[in-house]
């Protein structure tokens, strides 16, 4: 090549053969990879820290295996920017064209095609002439872009102010609509100036084209008289209606209309939508189902609030006291509504709340949100997502689909009847996903205050203002909630109640509310405390109250018929557990308790499900055998895992814990957890197996008066673990009062409530040692001496601050 303009540099490339396709140097463009060949020539490119490959078209883009002679000579070399395997085994692509490239020699090698190929860098000389060109060939290609419906024009036109000529040729020739051909016949020319001349013919044939195209529809336009016909005949018979007198149903629902979208309030662009729909309507016969589309489209954008909004209680004090009324302690959340209250009385300016109560059921999560609405002087709205796994019940369908409507949160908002209502999303971890999308991806867009005054739903086509509602979600569990979604909302926890406070709830609340359902005098029937604890210890076992409320319904109903029975005058007093059974039989639910006496190879650990916390013991037993460990009481993978990890970290320390080091290879263990029907698992009980483990292999008991939870390490480490608060009541309400729990949970202590932590007494602990010497009814002589060296909190102790018993 003897151009002075042009510099060449021999390589040796990955080839890939094109259909039907032209890249071009500095264009970006993506396609798929699916002949074996090509796969592989792509990988090896990947493995190039250039990441290059040769990408040249095929003569025959029908034939599969290209020989040299069915692959043009000029190609381009290309770096590939993205990729992505596709489940079928072929591979997505984005390249970006860098230099023209000659194809010297195309051999096979290692399953992929190798070039070697002369690389062309292209440096021609500006000139005034040259740059005048350009100009007139960029002045052809502006008119030809705004006439053709191809092309976005004013994303294209910065694009294409560039003064060098080679690069401005290329850009020009990858976006114009021409066939495969011409645009190979354009990259094989190197010269940019004669190329700039082929584009300007090309250019200009395109133009011709457009405006043939555009005379064809003028003509066809003008004998479609159809539409006159009917818009004529349409004007006669309304006069027709007018001369008898009839009225005009028509004239009046249009009217109607008009008046509701002046009185809507909607933004500019929504007003202008309702218009622009109201003059189609007015031009449709009214018997036609398009105009049943437009008639429906309209009233929902009129029936949504625009403006509207309600009058928000800025009391504090009648704010407290609402929240008060209904709802027994969560001063969390309580808090937290009076701050916003507060907030709002302060400035107009606040982004849209988005909270999420997460907690067991019958905690109160759903009747709290409707408390929050009363209190802060808003409309409530309710939408459940249990089972919702269709991306469309959040936007709507498009009105292109027969029998449309917009989405739940549109639906909900027309509800609601104003712009900022307390909008509760139930169960919002229940949603699920399949092919026809996910409804949780949906809603990022209505969680996230930085979206949602602009929130797009399908079937409206407008954009809705959600940035002035407050929403709250509920959810049993968090972590089935994606992680974006999560990261949205303000997380608040509502663990389980204890004893005290499902008498408090049921006495304050519970009672007085089923009394009157059922038409009980106050008066007449009472409810003592022995009773309704009666109710929880031996009736319900929950973290919440609903079954709580269940049963004093079920007594309640008892009550009444023998009232009925023996007179309306009748006065009852449920005083006692005798009297509850009397009326429900004998109890469902024996309430867990510590173990009557310490037993070696049985400890007691604590457990966190969805419905509050437990207290699970652990047993171990041991067999002459071969060393097999057996896992019992349906345990999951995780929870398996901890048990094989306790055993090693056992025979890890047989010298220490003065454990016979054969004990592996003479004995079978097995672990068991009782209520073997219910799944169990997390890394919650490793220390609890260890230590029952630990108990069997030294015939010492593990002290009945102690729970424990923690993950332990093969070194003997002790991690901490979620659900504390849940796991330390349950413990709580089996009467133990001594846990062991990691240091790093320290924490969490502090959510515990003052009646249960007055009580306590907790070793916080960091390593297994420190665990066998507060659980063992017994010591281990070689073990580190005396329960002093290791942390504790005192009955009473402010665990707020850490303090420690040394």
């Amino acid at each position: 090549m003897n151009s002075s303009f042009i510099k060449e540099e021999r390589k040796v490339l990955p080839a890939v053969p094109l259909r039907d396709m032209v890249i071009f140097p500095h264009m970006m463009a993506p396609f798929i990879v699916g002949r074996e060949s090509s796969v592989r020539a792509l990988e090896l490119a990947l493995s190039l820290p250039e990441k290059q490959l040769f990408l040249i078209t095929q003569r025959d883009p029908k034939i599969d295996e290209p020989l040299r002679e069915d692959i043009q000579d000029i190609g381009v070399v290309a770096r590939v920017i993205q990729n992505l395997k596709l489940p079928n085994g072929n591979v997505k692509v984005m390249v970006e064209g860098e230099k023209r490239g000659r194809l010297l020699e195309l051999v096979e090698h290692e399953g992929s095609l190798q070039a070697e190929v002369d690389s062309f860098d292209i440096e021609y000389p500006s000139s005034d002439k040259l740059q005048t060109y350009m100009s007139r060939v960029l002045s052809t290609f502006e008119q030809y872009a705004k006439m053709s419906h191809h092309l976005a024009f004013e994303g294209l036109m910065p694009t294409l102010k560039l003064d060098d000529p080679d690069r401005f040729a290329d850009t020009l020739a990858a976006h114009l609509m021409v066939t495969t051909s011409e645009k190979q016949s354009l990259l094989e020319m190197l010269n940019p100036y004669e190329r700039l001349q082929r584009l300007h013919d090309l250019i200009d044939v395109e133009i011709e084209k457009v405006n043939i195209d555009k005379r064809v529809n003028i003509q066809v336009k003008k004998q479609m008289e159809k539409a006159q016909k009917e818009y004529y005949l349409n004007e006669k018979v309304k006069a027709i209606h007018d001369e008898l007198g009839r009225k005009d149903d028509r004239a009046e629902e249009v009217k109607e209309l008009k008046e509701r979208i002046d009185k809507a309030g909607m933004p500019k662009e929504a007003r202008e939508k309702a218009d622009q729909e109201l003059k189609r309507l007015e031009a449709m016969p009214p018997v036609s189902a398009e105009a049943t589309v437009s008639r429906n489209y309209i009233d929902w954008l009129v029936s949504v609030p625009w403006k509207k909004k309600s009058r928000e209680l800025r009391d504090l004090n009648k704010a407290n006291e609402i929240l008060n009324a209904d709802h027994y302690g969560l001063e969390k959340i309580k808090e937290r509504i009076l701050e916003f209250l507060a907030v709002r009385q302060l400035t107009r300016k606040t982004q849209s709340s988005i909270i999420c109560f997460v907690g067991p059921p019958g905690v109160g999560k759903s009747s709290l949100a409707k408390s929050i609405a009363k209190a802060t002087g808003r409309k409530f709205v309710r939408l459940s997502l249990g089972g919702v796994r269709d991306e469309a019940e959040i936007r709507g369908h498009r009105r292109t689909y027969i029998g449309a409507f917009p989405g739940q949160i549109i639906q909900m908002m027309k509800k609601a009847g104003t712009v900022n209502p307390v909008f509760l999303l139930d169960e919002i971890d229940k949603m699920a996903m399949d092919f026809r999308g996910d409804p949780a991806a949906a809603l990022l867009e209505v969680l996230d205050p930085e979206q949602n005054d602009t929130f797009g739903d399908h079937y409206l086509d407008v954009e809705y203002n959600l940035s002035k509602v407050m929403f709250i979600a509920t959810a049993n569990v968090i972590h089935t909630v994606p992680p974006a979604l999560r990261d949205r909302m303000e997380v608040i926890e509502l663990t389980g109640y204890t004893p005290s406070e499902k008498l408090a709830i049921g006495q304050q609340f519970l009672v007085p509310r089923q009394l009157d359902t059922h038409g009980l005098k106050p008066e007449l029937v009472t409810f003592e405390d022995d009773a309704v604890k009666a109710l929880i210890d031996s009736y319900t076992r929950e973290a919440g109250v609903r079954n709580l409320e269940r049963e004093i319904a079920s007594v309640c109903r008892k009550l009444a018929r023998r009232i009925v029975n023996e007179g309306k005058s009748l006065e009852i007093t449920v005083d006692s557990s005798e009297f509850v059974r009397e009326l429900l039989g004998k109890p469902r639910f024996r309430r867990r308790r510590k173990q009557e006496k310490s037993i070696v190879g049985v400890s007691t650990g604590l457990a966190w499900t969805e419905v509050g916390g437990e207290i699970l013991e652990t047993e171990v037993g041991l067999m002459k055998g071969k060393g097999k460990l057996d896992l019992t009481g349906k345990l999951g993978d995780v929870m398996q895992e901890s048990a094989r990890a306790a055993m090693s970290y056992v025979r890890s320390r047989t010298a220490l814990l003065g454990i016979d080091p054969d004990f592996s290879s003479e004995l079978d263990i097995h672990i068991h957890v009782p209520e073997g029907a219910i799944p169990k698992d997390g890394p919650s009980a490793g220390i609890t197996m260890a230590t029952a483990l630990v108990s069997a292999l030294t015939d010492i008991p593990v002290r009945k008066d102690v729970a424990m939870t923690g993950e332990i390490t093969l070194r003997g480490t002790v991690l901490p673990v979620g659900g504390i608060k849940d796991k330390i009541l349950a413990a709580f309400r089996a009467d133990i009062i001594e846990l062991v729990i990691p240091s790093e949970n320290e924490k969490d202590l502090e959510d515990i409530p003052a009646e249960v932590r007055e009580v306590l007494t907790v070793h916080l602990v960091d390593s297994m040692d420190e665990v066998l010497t507060f659980t063992l009814d017994g010591e281990i002589s070689s073990l580190p001496d005396s329960k002093e060296k290791f942390g504790q909190v005192s009955p009473g102790a402010d665990v707020g601050s850490g303090s420690l018993a040394h």
